[in-house]
């Protein structure tokens, strides 16, 4: 029997209902090609540090979705640049490789998101938005064309410190960030790279990426994770002026006890050496939770 098609009805394919689905499951599509959990996490820390610092109302909203916007535009991007790649490997996780978003609709999302940081942050004046700008520009250095050579970690230092400065040069009189939340956020974001790609070194070298924790390989990546989130616990602790807080020491010796259980634990494991992996992650919410309640900023 052939299929007839009644006069007056919508197929099911082209109902209203469906198209709304549809655009609703491109959409999460797009927003699963933004990397949405560290983006998330970082506008949420810089956020909370903002009403920390005093920034209230729509000065903190202008803040959060500045933060928002960077982070958008670098994820965007960077999938955006790595589609053919992740066709090449078979990454159907990937929603550009996968078919579920076109790779113009990313790329052109991550170019608008890029421009509306500093847009979106003109309202707390010109330096706020020369800065957020910047921050953005060096995050997009590193999806290209730095990711790929012995200098990827540069951006996650100049941009991880440039967003506490952000934060506060926008308050009202424009005041100068302080060297220790600018550099304990700079050691915060280098220990983050290198944490950040452990899990994929092998799948990474295989299609050509050879940054700086692929070069040096996953030993002395894992060392320098280590290192470089201990440099920024103990900068957020002894940074600021007076003495440090209880929270501090609690903090410091949480991650100081955290990295010998992980490496230790790593030594002793078969298979995949998850645990040192896992350590460096706690020290790195450790100095997250620092950076936050690290006290007055100006």
């Amino acid at each position: 029997m052939r299929n007839r098609t009644i006069t007056g009805c919508t197929p099911w394919h082209e109902s209203p209902v469906t198209r709304r689905l549809q655009g609703m499951s491109r959409a999460l599509a797009l927003l699963r090609s933004s990397h949405p959990e560290p983006g998330a996490a970082v506008t949420a820390a810089m956020t909370l540090l903002a009403f920390g610092a005093g920034h209230r109302g729509w000065r903190l909203l202008c803040v959060g979705l500045a933060v928002a916007a960077t982070q958008l535009a670098v994820g965007w991007v960077n999938d955006w640049l790595d589609a053919d790649r992740d066709r090449r490997t078979g990454r159907l996780d990937k929603p550009i490789a996968s078919g579920a978003v076109s790779g113009r609709t990313v790329g052109i999302s991550g170019l608008i998101a890029a421009v509306a940081a500093p847009v979106v942050a003109l309202p707390l004046g010109a330096l706020p938005a020369v800065t957020i700008a910047v921050a953005a520009v060096v995050g997009l250095l590193y999806d290209w064309p730095l990711k790929s050579t012995a200098l990827s970690v540069l951006p996650y230092l100049v941009a991880f410190g440039l967003l506490p400065a952000f934060v506060v040069v926008a308050l009202p009189g424009h005041p100068a960030p302080p060297a220790w939340l600018v550099a304990a956020a700079a050691l915060l974001g280098a220990g983050a790279h290198f944490a950040n790609v452990l899990p994929d070194l092998d799948d990474d070298a295989a299609t050509g990426i050879r940054g700086l924790p692929h070069r040096i390989g996953a030993g002395a990546s894992r060392l320098a994770a280590a290192v470089l989130l201990l440099a920024a616990t103990g900068t957020l602790v002894f940074g600021p002026p007076g003495a440090p807080s209880w929270s501090g020491w609690a903090g410091a010796a949480a991650a100081t006890v955290v990295l010998p259980i992980g490496w230790y634990a790593a030594r002793r494991a078969r298979g995949r050496p998850v645990a040192l992996f896992r350590a460096v992650l706690v020290v790195a919410l450790i100095d997250v939770v620092l950076l936050i309640f690290s006290g007055p900023v100006v």
